[in-house]
């Protein structure tokens, strides 16, 4: 990297606040959501780790997460304490369209598939400006279609795809485009633009939300956030989430396409009357779908609750085109009510514009620079918070039911040490929402590009005492931590610092002194566990 790249780089708004001390502010809230919680080994407590059974996406609208959350276009702080999504409705779906849907391993005829199109378009390292766009079709999402076909053909055949099922014909979907600019580090703004793609009009409900993670479900003595409605702010609607030990936010939305939007509340809790059949009390985690699919007002609240959604009601004529926003800021800071959002969109753009066009300054096919851009945001927007308590999922909460006997002998049980809480690069945000030391230490190699510290502190992360085995192993995925991946922590760890080194000028040999230990740990487990016979 020739020393005009790293400095044109380090000179550009975006790269000096990447490097300054106040770079941890900018990186607290991110696209830190994955796209499927549902199925995963951490939300698996049945008695021989059935996980895609054990919770199905028909669950995931109506059952509160223990470890994380998902939602299109997800967004959240670092430790998911809020959480920000997008939900849609095009009144014909059977229920409301709040996170992506696939297959399961045994429903695909060729293993686990999501079935959605999106697109990860664009984003900057600190997250002051990310972009993605989701195509939603006009008719009814067609779910039974790709279970049933997927589940005729054998594993010879090409895959089902949601192309193939027809309801993309004659451009009858709408464009979501979903974007975030932070005015400052905690004072972020939501945009949603819908484009209808066909030459007649639609119907479209919008619902930006924003909701706390649920804490309080599995032990005592945890205080229950809450958001409650608040006075009418600028032609829009308000109101005020209150976490304990945390300052109040204020969220604000509003929509000159849709003047008339309202507040709905609900909360993060579990349908166990429909999925149990116990007796609850709601309004549950369903509650918008059940609100506005089934009609039913007793499934939601108009003041408060620990879920909150602005609903647009959005109408389109042909190739017609609506933007809704919603903002959220900490209430100690200027309310702003005249803040100009459509320019905080254009400063951020302007500044990941400038950013790319340093990084990229040598490339000149603009093709090319655009590919390695969408890259990158893909990286970008696949880092997710990820929790993990071996220990505590194997015993389970003092509130739930004790896990099986079974889960004593089963996955995972020899890393009770394991205590993950972090924001991790994942593969995806679908397939697998969750990390993979070997795939990380490629993704590290790519962050070093555009935030070399993010991608040191991938690496440390999981040579810390809470991932690393006292064996030396680095932990592989969840669904086995134990499986041995190739040992390209190394190789990553010595790229990773010389990208920086080209990068800053600087030699990070602290770095490479406190991976060296561990990665001699690693080794000395490597070569006894793989290598047992000297070759």
């Amino acid at each position: 990297m020739p020393p005009l790249r790293a400095a044109n780089l380090l000179a550009t708004i975006e790269g000096t606040r990447l490097h300054s001390t106040d770079c941890p502010r900018w990186q607290r809230w991110g696209p830190y959501l994955s796209e499927r919680q549902w199925g995963t080994v951490r939300e698996d407590y049945s008695p021989d780790g059935t996980a895609w059974d054990h919770f199905p996406h028909d669950h995931a609208r109506s059952r509160a997460y223990r470890w994380g959350e998902d939602g299109i276009a997800g967004f959240g702080d670092d430790k998911l304490g809020w959480c920000v999504s997008l939900a849609l409705w095009n009144r014909r779906d059977p229920i409301l369209k709040e996170r992506l849907f696939g297959l399961t391993n045994a429903q695909g005829n060729h293993g686990e598939d999501v079935k959605e199109l999106y697109f990860y378009l664009d984003g900057t390292p600190t997250h002051s400006y990310m972009r993605m766009l989701y195509k939603y079709p006009h008719a009814a999402f067609p779910y039974d279609d790709l279970v049933q076909e997927n589940g005729r053909r054998g594993g010879d055949m090409p895959e089902y795809e949601i192309l193939d099922t027809g309801v993309f014909d004659d451009l009858r979907y709408f464009d979501v485009q979903v974007e975030y600019a932070k005015h400052a580090p905690d004072d972020i703004l939501m945009r949603v633009t819908i484009e209808n793609r066909a030459g007649e009009p639609a119907s479209l409900d919008v619902l930006p939300q924003i909701w706390a993670r649920n804490s309080w479900s599995w032990k005592e003595n945890k205080d229950k956030p809450s958001l409650v409605a608040g006075q009418d702010h600028d032609g829009g609607v308000q109101v005020v989430g209150h976490q304990h030990g945390h300052e109040p936010i204020v969220v604000t939305a509003w929509s000159k396409d849709a003047p008339h939007m309202t507040w709905l509340f609900c909360e993060n809790d579990t349908n166990v009357k429909r999925l149990f059949n116990m007796d609850g009390a709601g309004p549950f985690k369903d509650g918008f779908n059940d609100y506005l699919v089934h009609s039913d007002e007793q499934a939601i609240r108009r003041d408060a609750g620990t879920k909150a959604g602005a609903h647009a009601s959005i109408e389109l004529g042909p190739h017609g085109r609506a933007v809704v926003y919603m903002r959220w800021r900490p209430q100690s800071s200027p309310d702003d009510a005249q803040l100009d959002a459509d320019a905080v969109f254009a400063r951020r753009i302007a500044e990941a514009d400038e950013f790319y066009g340093a990084l990229q300054h040598e490339i000149a096919d603009p093709d090319a620079r655009l590919v390695q851009r969408q890259a990158l945001a893909g990286m970008l927007w696949s880092k997710q918070y990820y929790q993990y308590d071996v220990q505590r999922w194997l015993e389970g909460d003092p509130l739930q039911p004790k896990p099986p006997e079974s889960r004593k002998h089963g996955r995972n049980v020899d890393w009770r040490h394991l205590c993950n809480a972090d924001i991790v690069s994942m593969p995806d945000k679908w397939e697998y929402p969750w990390y993979a030391s070997w795939d990380l230490a490629f993704h590290a190699a790519a962050f070093a590009l555009i935030d070399p510290a993010f991608a040191k502190r991938q690496l440390l992360l999981l040579v810390k005492d809470r991932y690393q085995h006292p064996n030396g192993q680095i932990p592989a995925y969840e669904w086995a931590l134990g499986d041995a991946n190739p040992p390209v922590h190394a190789w990553a760890a010595w790229r990773v610092y010389e990208i920086d080194r080209a990068l800053t000028g600087k030699a990070d040999r602290d770095f490479l002194e406190l991976v060296f230990h561990k990665l001699l740990l690693n080794f000395s487990w490597w070569v006894n566990r793989k290598d047992a016979d000297g070759h």
